[in-house]
């Protein structure tokens, strides 16, 4: 098989032409005036409605190869944050040697759906033994849950 032989499974639809007559009427569906009725418009990829492209914002340094992040109020990258459950938490919905991983707590409703994960506070003591597993737990969760002779994986 080569490159000429190859068919695409799916059909190709041709965009409409708009503004050659027919029946779309004076303005052939471009609205009135502006930037986007005139024959031609088009915009290029960096254009960002007038303001300096996103290659500009940036200063000019030397060594284009060694720069380490970017920092501007437009390429700001927010990571989502774990959802918190206390110990003291655990007491009241589990019972003795159930399993605690992401899918048991949002079903004992102790959190809401997060693709950031579940982290485990010290707050409050840990009196059942549990299985906890895949959850991310302070140092301090960790000492007390051992501590209680419950299991970490």
């Amino acid at each position: 098989m080569q490159l000429h032989n190859v068919k695409s499974s799916t059909k190709r639809k041709n965009h409409k032409r708009v503004g050659r007559g027919g029946k779309r009427g004076t303005y052939s569906g471009k609205g009135n005036k502006g930037q986007k009725s005139r024959a031609g418009a088009s915009w290029r990829p960096d254009f960002r409605g007038g303001n300096p492209p996103v290659w500009k914002l940036f200063s000019k340094q030397r060594g284009a190869t060694s720069k380490v992040e970017i920092k501007h109020r437009t390429f700001s990258v927010k990571h989502g944050r774990p959802s918190i459950v206390k110990l003291s938490q655990l007491n009241n919905k589990f019972k003795e040697g159930d399993i605690v991983d992401k899918k048991t707590i949002i079903k004992a409703g102790l959190v809401k759906k997060n693709k950031a994960g579940i982290k485990i506070l010290s707050d409050g003591e840990l009196t059942k033994k549990l299985n906890f597993a895949g959850i991310l737990m302070s140092n301090s969760v960790k000492s007390k849950i051992l501590n209680s002779g419950s299991t970490v994986k």
